[in-house]
């Protein structure tokens, strides 16, 4: 990274969501949650960088096929693609050794933004994520996510719990 770069500020929000009611099984009419396995490492690493390139999310950028399906086939990840015909976002839950639930990463195609898709998505990720009897879904979100991100987190249930701040290059 180059000293005179200019550099802008981001806040990371980190939350959680403890056991409740979970919420109802997902139903869209017309798109359906289907679950990745070790086969499709091309396809989760196409919706990673569909889903993340607007947000700037680079951690998976270099990963191979085989490295997606060395991921996909640990027993503590789960990974599930929101479906309207073609691949449209996804989520992807990863159990932590505490017994709490990270979702990880959740999101969808640019083309699918703005059709009420984020709610709908959040909440089945919440159900599945209940699945396994966690003492404590979280998740972290930044001001690099989309605008509408950190409402639909709190309008689902989700606190905050830690905010911290750190540079990055200009975008």
């Amino acid at each position: 990274m180059n000293d005179s770069a200019a550099r802008v500020s981001v806040t990371r929000t980190y939350l959680e969501l403890f056991p409740a009611a979970a919420p109802s099984s997902f139903a869209v009419n017309g798109v359906s949650l289907e679950r990745l396995c070790v086969e499709d490492g091309a396809r989760y690493l196409s919706l990673y960088r569909d889903v993340g390139a607007p947000h700037h999310w680079t951690d998976r950028a270099d990963w191979t096929e085989a490295r997606a399906a060395e991921h996909l086939v640990r027993t503590d990840v789960s990974v599930f693609a929101l479906r309207e015909g073609e691949d449209a976002g996804f989520f992807e839950l990863v159990t932590g050794a505490d017994g709490s639930v990270e979702i990880a990463y959740l999101g969808l195609v640019p083309s699918y933004v703005g059709r009420g898709l984020g709610r709908a998505l959040l909440e089945a990720a919440i159900a599945e994520a209940h699945r396994a009897g966690p003492a404590r879904v979280w998740l972290h979100t930044c001001t690099l996510d989309h605008a509408a991100a950190l409402p639909n987190y709190l309008a689902r249930g989700f606190r905050p719990f830690r905010e911290e701040t750190y540079q990055v290059e200009a975008i």
